[in-house]
């Protein structure tokens, strides 16, 4: 597939993240509009409420986007996806008979604030990447046990907080908790001391499930991606995670891009699980390509400097597909919802610098990595800035996220303060 051209100009730059190939679905407000859905089309936002009051989206009896949130097309199930898709590029393709209509639903991005794109019911993070599983079971097991031995049969994940779910740009304030130092018998009360960023893709379930499904259905219920940092207290979980996994060391936030990049506009750019060294069991084996190629990039700045690349790796690096993950989710019988939010797991590269998280990058605080800056990193200080970036590259286009962004500000003096 090639550059679809749209009246909008911005959109047919090379290399712009949202060309009319693309139309990520977010939700944005400005000083005179309330949050409502809308769509990225080069450097504007098409007001998909607007679209609706005015008769230029008519696909159900019912309003669609009388709604700051997304769930409620999500609901509507894949035809209506499609047909939606299909509106949008009619109304804003290049030789648009309305375009004159829908110019004045245009606003411009950078006057735009962006929220949570949909109302998050639950959050599921997994921990799928292998050379991230190995990675870190080498640091505190040794190359021997790196990886346990389930791992190669299951994608392996734990239930998170869709509270702590946030738009990118939200700041994230350091957390406190017990940490436990080798050098005295009883923990203590802290803030954390090894504060760590994940880079991850986040899937968002579409449809509804009551019951087991299978690796196809699965992927026919993901409305789309995000980029996804699940910020980790490494301290406090070194010290909680046994026996039952984490828990508070990740519940500090989840930060989420604000444009959903549905999976129709990630068709052309899918690609193969990496080679299995075990088969699977019957339930997840591939059918089929069910990642992404899409390059992934993590900056850090400090506050007042300038960023500086740490990482770049690709989604194609996971061992565990979304699809597959979300088979898995539903192998009990637990029910999945319109609005539910998978994180990929941390996803690394063979090579250091395509390492997802300062945990690796740093190998576990003993090897500092150097920014641009001249300053050095073991994990996130006070006022930095963490930034993740993903594309995909098509014949003379891009498919663009947006960005992932956080600041970390310092923990509370005393967070019993009353």
């Amino acid at each position: 597939m090639t550059l679809m051209k749209s009246w909008v100009a911005s959109a047919n730059t090379a290399g712009h993240p949202f060309p009319l190939n693309n139309l990520p679905y977010g939700v944005f407000s400005t000083e005179t509009l309330d949050p409502r859905c809308g769509v990225a089309i080069g450097d504007m936002i098409f007001d998909c409420r607007a679209a609706e009051e005015a008769g230029l989206i008519t696909l159900t009896e019912a309003a669609l986007f009388d709604v700051p949130f997304w769930n409620e097309v999500m609901e509507e199930g894949p035809e209506l996806w499609a047909a939606l898709r299909a509106r949008l590029v009619e109304i804003l393709a290049e030789d648009a008979p309305q375009r004159a209509e829908a110019q004045p639903m245009l606003v411009p991005q950078a006057d735009a604030q962006m929220h949570l794109p949909c109302l998050v019911s639950e959050f599921t993070d997994f921990y799928a990447g292998r050379h991230h599983a190995t990675n870190v079971g080498t640091m505190f097991r040794g190359a021997e046990n790196a990886l346990p031995p389930n791992w190669l049969h299951i994608p392996i994940g734990y239930n998170g907080r869709a509270s702590s779910v946030v738009v990118s740009g939200t700041d994230v304030r350091r957390p406190w908790g017990q940490l436990k130092s080798p050098d005295h018998d009883r923990p203590a009360f802290l803030p954390c001391r090894r504060f760590d960023l994940e880079l991850e893709m986040g899937a968002i379930v579409g449809q509804p499930s009551d019951g087991p499904v299978t690796v196809d259905e699965a992927d026919a219920m993901i409305f789309g991606y995000v980029l996804l940092n699940d910020w980790s207290a490494r301290d406090i979980q070194a010290w909680e995670y046994q026996p039952l996994g984490p828990f508070q060391a990740k519940a500090t936030a989840t930060s989420i891009s604000p444009w959903i990049v549905t999976t129709a506009a990630l068709e052309p750019f899918r690609v193969d699980c990496p080679e299995r060294e075990v088969e699977l069991l019957d339930h997840l084996k591939d059918t089929g390509p069910m990642l992404y190629d899409i390059d992934l990039a993590v900056t850090l700045a400090p506050e007042g400097g300038l960023p500086s690349e740490i990482a770049r790796t690709n989604y194609r690096e996971m061992y565990y597909s979304s699809a597959q993950q979300l088979a898995q989710h539903t192998t009990s019988g637990c029910p999945m919802n319109p609005g539910d939010l998978l994180g990929s797991g941390t996803i690394s590269g063979a090579h250091t610098r395509q390492r997802g998280s300062l945990l690796e990058l740093s190998w576990g605080g003993k090897e500092p990595i150097t920014l641009e800056s001249g300053e050095t990193r073991a994990f996130i200080e006070d006022g930095d800035t963490i930034t993740l970036h993903g594309r995909c590259h098509g014949d003379g286009y891009a498919i663009g996220f947006g960005t992932c962004e956080g600041k970390v500000l310092p923990a509370l003096d005393d967070p019993y303060a009353r």
